[in-house]
């Protein structure tokens, strides 16, 4: 029996719906962080206000450079899955890049915008 090459196009199907269904969660997660950074969700004054409470404008900064930082990883998660996608277009997505072979079914379910099977990163990082 020969080792399969790449996934059937039914498999591609189903990754291309679980990668859709990411995807339209990814983007919904990203808008909405957009929308608190750029302050489009309150009718309130607090970026208008004066105020001489220090420590709570520092805590403020900190929290909005943690959503920028969750919103770049968000954006990048949302590139991958879009790569993802091209890919299967091409039907080479699930072909480990660095081996050539087919990353497992159950790894590109968990995280379908991978390019590496686990044990292609584990030597990676070696």
């Amino acid at each position: 029996m020969t080792e399969k090459t790449r996934y059937s196009d039914e498999e591609l199907q189903e990754f291309k719906d679980i990668i859709n269904e990411k995807l339209a969660l990814a983007k919904r997660d990203y808008d909405q962080m957009m929308r608190v950074l750029m302050n489009q969700d309150g009718n309130d004054v607090d970026d208008t206000s004066p105020t001489y409470k220090t420590l709570e404008e520092g805590s403020a900064t900190q929290t909005k450079e943690e959503l920028i930082q969750l919103a770049n990883r968000q954006q990048k998660f949302i590139q991958g899955l879009e790569a993802a996608l091209v890919r299967i277009e091409n039907k080479t997505y699930g072909i480990d890049r660095i081996t050539g072979k087919l990353i497992p079914k159950e790894r590109l379910k968990a995280v379908p915008h991978a390019t590496l099977s686990v044990e292609s990163k584990q030597n990676r990082k070696k």
